[in-house]
């Protein structure tokens, strides 16, 4: 009897690193379908180190997007996309997160973190890929004194976190084998960040007000990085909601002492409250996010958060 070759799922992210398939008796004319990833919002933090990561220990196929390659608002384009590059997973970290400028631009917001997810949704679903998509802890309102399970009520207090649970809920029902991290406070070295701001600020200023009342845990996006291409590579794979951000408890206060010490600057922080810094959108004051399910799951280990400042820091020069 002659023998059919077998074919294989993917390369897990273990074996893409080491190059052993596990499979020691298997046939050595094994076909083995290629991993086409997208990586939608590829210029921003997180799609930035989400191709270092990729590009340094994944076997696969990738593709990086971004508003200007590929416009995710349109159905017909994102359909096309996918279908003609045949992918076969998607990295959706485009987002729309001018937290204060959503109040006013809704429809922009809504566009971004709605439509472009649904359009996403039914691309996949049409061709059986699969989705992970980024999410907040903007989606809480923050009245928890204990970390944000996933399966806790969700109650966004502005546009932007409105939009982020609608794109959830929208790509679930379209798509139901997809998986949501949600995150927070999320810095690196690129784009637009706390950590850069208050760096860009300790060189004009000698005193920096911050927020001392909002809670939370800041979040290095190579590690959020890391953490996604172990979620892709994995042998398992466990469709939902998870939460993922470094270790650790943090106000805007601390973050800032903590940037100013590790980076050597002589700045003045002082600690104020959300009343006396009004913005346009409510934030939640306490935000911290239960890591319980990812780890257990996918055996992902998260460093400290001052532990992976220190990192990105470090990368940036000081």
């Amino acid at each position: 009897m002659q023998l059919q070759p077998i074919r294989l799922p993917f390369l897990t992210y273990d074996e893409a690193k080491t190059g052993h398939m596990g499979l020691d008796n298997c046939d050595q004319t094994t076909e083995k379908p290629a991993m086409k990833i997208l990586v939608t919002g590829a210029n921003g933090q997180l799609g930035n180190e989400l191709r270092r990561q990729l590009d340094k220990s994944f076997a696969a196929e990738v593709f990086y997007t971004d508003v200007d390659t590929l416009d995710l608002t349109d159905a017909k384009s994102v359909e096309a996309y996918v279908a003609n590059q045949e992918i076969t997973h998607i990295l959706n970290c485009a987002s729309y997160t001018a937290v204060d400028r959503a109040e006013e631009e809704k429809m922009q917001c809504a566009k971004v973190n709605v439509d472009a997810v649904k359009n996403l949704a039914m691309a996949a679903d049409a061709i059986g890929a699969r989705i992970i998509h980024f999410s907040t802890d903007y989606v809480f309102d923050g009245t928890n004194h204990r970390p944000y399970k996933e399966s806790d009520k969700v109650n966004p207090v502005s546009q932007y976190g409105t939009t982020k649970r609608k794109g959830e809920t929208a790509l679930l029902a379209l798509s139901p084998d997809s998986i949501i991290i949600r995150t927070a406070w999320l810095y690196s070295p690129y784009g637009h960040n706390f950590v850069k701001t208050m760096l860009s600020l300790a060189e004009k200023n000698d005193v920096v007000k911050v927020v001392c009342d909002q809670i939370g845990t800041p979040t290095y996006a190579r590690d959020l990085a890391i953490a996604t291409v172990k979620v892709l590579g994995s042998r398992q794979w466990v469709p939902g909601i998870y939460h993922f951000t470094n270790e650790g408890a943090a106000s805007w206060y601390d973050f800032a002492m903590a940037i100013f010490r590790i980076a050597g600057k002589k700045v003045s922080v002082v600690p104020i409250s959300t009343a006396d810094h009004p913005t346009l959108a409510s934030r939640p004051p306490f935000s911290i996010l239960d890591k319980t399910l990812i780890k257990a799951t996918y055996g992902v280990e998260i460093p400290h958060w001052e532990t992976a400042l220190e990192d990105c820091l470090k990368e940036m020069g000081y």
